[in-house]
C-alpha cells in the first residue's frame, strides 16, 4: 500500500491498482500501463495464415484440432516460419446447431471444444475399446469436404463424458479452476444452464438470467457435477494449446464482438447497450453495409467498471499466444452502431476511450509478451493509424486492397495477399469468386474486382492466361518484397483453393460459410509442390537495411 497526497508517485509499476480516498468513499481503478505494445527489435519474419477448422489430418474428427495445430506449427518452424496466425478458437455455446462462424462467440474468454484431440485426453489411452467406434465415425465425416460441427460436437461431448466418468482428479486441474476463477466458474454454469434451458438466456427462467443470483448459486450447487465437467474440458484445451504453440509464435484472433444470445453477453449484460448492433457502413466492396448483430459496451458504463471486461477477455486470449489480431481495431476508436430493424445505412459512429482502451491493450500484452496486429481494413478515420504506430501495433497491409507495390508496404505491419474475407489468388484471377458472388444473392463489385485482377497482372508481369499456379507463386514473389515486420501466406493459396473462407452478408443456407475444409488432409499439404513454392517465395525474402 502505498500513501499519496495530492499526486499518485510517479513509479508505481504497471498493473491495475486501487485508489482509496484518505477521507472515505468508492475507491477507484487506476490502470498503470506501459507507453507501447511490445515488438521485439528482431520480429521479422513469414508464417501461414491457418483456420483451424480447416486444417484436418487424417487423425481429425471432421475438424481441425489442437493437435493439428501443434503439427502445422512443426512443420511451418521446420521450414523457417515464424509465425502461425490463426482463426478465433473461442468457445461456443455447448448445445446444438453449433454456431459456424469463429467470430460470433458465445465467449471470447474460452476455447470451443470441438478443437480437443480426444486421443490425448488424460485416460484415453486407457480406453481405447470404448473410445474405437466414436473415432472412427469422427474419421469419417472428413471424407466430405463439409464440415458438420453439429456432428463433430455430438461425438466429441459423448467421448469427453465418459472419459469424464474415469477422471479421478488431478492438483492442475485443482489449480486452473482457482486460476480462472469467477469467470470459469460463471462459464460452467452458463454451459449447464443453456444444457437444460436452452441457448437463448433471455428465454430462461427469469431466476437464471442474469450471474450471482440466488437462483443460480442453487443451480450450481445442484449440478456441482456436470459445472465440474465443463471446467474440466477448458482445463483439457488449455494443456493442448499451451503444447501448440512450443515450436513458434501464434497469432491469436480475437473478434470485435459477442453472440448476443451467448455467455458473455449473459456475464456483463449491465454493460451492454441493448435495441443496437455494430457493423460497418457501405463502401464500394460491400455496398450495403454490413450488420455483424453484436452488441456494443456502452463507453461510460464499461469506464465505470474499470475496464474489467476488455482486460479479462484479452488475458484469457493471450494466455498461450506469441501474438494478437485485433478485428477491426478501429472499434478502440468508434464504433458503427445500428439500430434494431434498420439497415446500416442508418447506422451512426459512437466514440469510445481511446487512451484507456490502448493503455489495456499495452499492459496486457507485455504481460502476455505478444506482438499485436491491428485489423485496420475497412473504413479508416484520419489519424487512427498513426496512433496505432506510435503505440506499436502492426497494421495490416492486403495486396488486394493497395495500389502501391510492396515494396512502399511500412514496416509496422502485417502483410498479405487476402483474408478470410477476401477471394483466394485462384478466385480472383479464374473469375470464381465473383461467380460465387452472384450465384449466393450479393452484387459484386465486378468492375472493381476486374481492376484488382489487372492490377495484379501487372505488377507480377503474367499475362492474362498464366496458369493459376504460377500465379500464386508469382504473387507471393511480389509480397515477399514488403519490408514489413510479418508477411503471411493462407493455405488456401498454398493448395490454390478456389473459394474464400466466408463471403460476407451471406447465409449459411446460401453458402457453407466457415465451413469447407481444405482439399487435401495436412499431411498432404507438407508435400504439396505449390505450398513448396509459396515457402520458398516468402522464406527468401532480405530484410531491408
Amino acid at each position: 500500500m502505498v500513501r499519496a497526497e495530492r499526486e499518485v508517485p510517479g513509479d508505481l509499476p504497471p498493473g491495475y491498482h486501487e485508489l482509496r480516498p484518505l477521507a472515505g468513499g468508492p475507491s477507484r481503478r487506476l490502470i498503470v500501463a506501459p507507453p507501447a505494445c511490445p515488438l521485439p527489435a528482431d520480429l521479422w519474419t513469414w508464417g501461414w495464415a491457418v483456420q483451424l477448422y480447416a486444417a484436418r489430418s487424417s487423425r481429425s474428427w471432421g475438424i481441425g484440432d489442437l493437435a493439428d495445430l501443434r503439427h502445422l506449427a512443426g512443420w511451418a518452424a521446420g521450414l523457417g516460419a515464424g509465425v502461425l496466425m490463426i482463426n478465433p478458437l473461442s468457445a461456443s455455446t455447448p448445445v446444438t446447431p453449433q454456431e459456424p462462424s469463429p467470430y460470433c462467440p458465445s465467449s471470447r474468454r474460452f476455447l470451443s471444444l470441438l478443437y480437443l484431440r480426444v486421443e490425448e485426453v488424460p485416460g484415453a489411452a486407457e480406453a481405447p475399446l470404448e473410445l474405437e467406434e466414436l473415432a472412427r465415425a469422427g474419421r469419417r465425416l472428413d471424407e466430405d469436404r463439409r464440415i458438420d460441427r453439429d456432428a463433430v460436437f455430438r461425438l466429441k461431448l459423448d467421448a469427453l463424458e465418459r472419459l469424464w466418468r474415469r477422471f479421478g482428479g488431478h492438483p492442475d486441474f485443482d489449480a486452473f479452476r482457482a486460476e480462472r476463477g469467477r469467470a470459469l466458474a460463471e462459464w460452467a454454469a452458463f454451459c449447464a444452464l443453456a444444457e437444460r434451458h436452452g441457448r437463448r438466456w433471455r428465454e430462461w427462467p427469469a431466476g437464471y438470467r442474469r450471474p450471482g443470483t440466488p437462483a443460480v448459486a442453487r443451480f450450481a450447487e445442484d449440478h456441482a457435477g456436470r459445472i465440474a465437467f465443463h471446467a474440466w474440458i477448458q482445463w483439457l484445451l488449455d494443456r493442448q494449446l499451451a503444447e501448440a504453440g512450443r515450436s513458434l509464435r501464434i497469432v491469436h484472433d480475437l473478434p470485435i464482438g459477442v453472440d448476443p444470445d451467448g455467455a458473455d453477453a449473459w456475464a456483463w449484460q449491465d454493460l451492454l447497450a441493448s435495441g443496437v448492433s455494430i457493423g460497418a457502413p457501405p463502401d464500394r466492396y460491400t455496398t450495403a453495409g454490413q450488420d455483424w448483430g453484436f452488441p456494443p459496451f456502452v463507453p461510460h458504463r464499461l469506464a465505470a467498471a474499470g475496464y474489467e471486461p476488455v482486460a479479462e477477455t484479452l488475458r484469457a486470449v493471450l494466455r498461450h499466444a506469441g501474438g494478437l489480431r485485433i478485428d477491426h481495431v478501429m472499434g478502440l476508436f468508434r464504433l458503427f452502431w445500428i439500430p434494431r430493424g434498420m439497415a446500416p445505412a442508418a447506422g451512426a459512429y459512437v466514440r469510445y476511450p481511446a487512451d484507456d482502451l490502448l493503455a489495456v491493450v499495452a499492459l496486457e500484452s507485455h504481460r502476455a509478451g505478444a506482438v499485436i496486429v491491428g485489423e485496420d481494413l475497412g473504413t479508416v478515420e484520419a489519424g487512427v493509424r498513426e496512433r496505432l504506430a506510435a503505440e506499436r501495433i502492426l497494421s495490416c497491409r492486403v495486396l488486394w486492397f493497395e495500389h502501391a507495390p510492396p515494396e512502399r508496404y511500412p514496416e509496422l505491419a502485417m502483410a498479405a495477399v487476402t483474408t478470410h474475407d477476401l477471394p483466394t489468388v485462384r478466385g480472383l484471377w479464374t473469375g470464381a469468386d465473383l461467380r460465387d458472388q452472384s450465384a449466393a444473392g450479393l452484387q459484386p463489385n465486378t468492375q472493381g474486382w476486374e481492376a484488382v485482377r489487372k492490377r495484379l497482372g501487372t505488377m507480377t508481369g503474367l499475362p492474362e492466361d498464366a496458369p493459376v499456379e504460377a500465379v500464386i507463386e508469382g504473387t507471393y514473389r511480389l509480397l515477399a518484397r514488403a519490408p514489413s515486420r510479418l508477411v503471411v501466406a493462407t493455405l488456401e493459396d498454398a493448395l490454390a483453393v478456389e473459394e474464400r473462407p466466408n463471403m460476407p452478408g451471406t447465409a449459411t443456407d446460401r453458402r457453407p460459410n466457415w465451413s469447407r475444409a481444405l482439399p487435401v488432409p495436412i499431411e498432404a499439404l507438407e508435400r504439396h509442390p505449390l505450398a513448396g513454392a509459396v515457402a520458398a517465395a516468402l522464406g527468401g525474402r532480405r530484410r531491408p537495411p
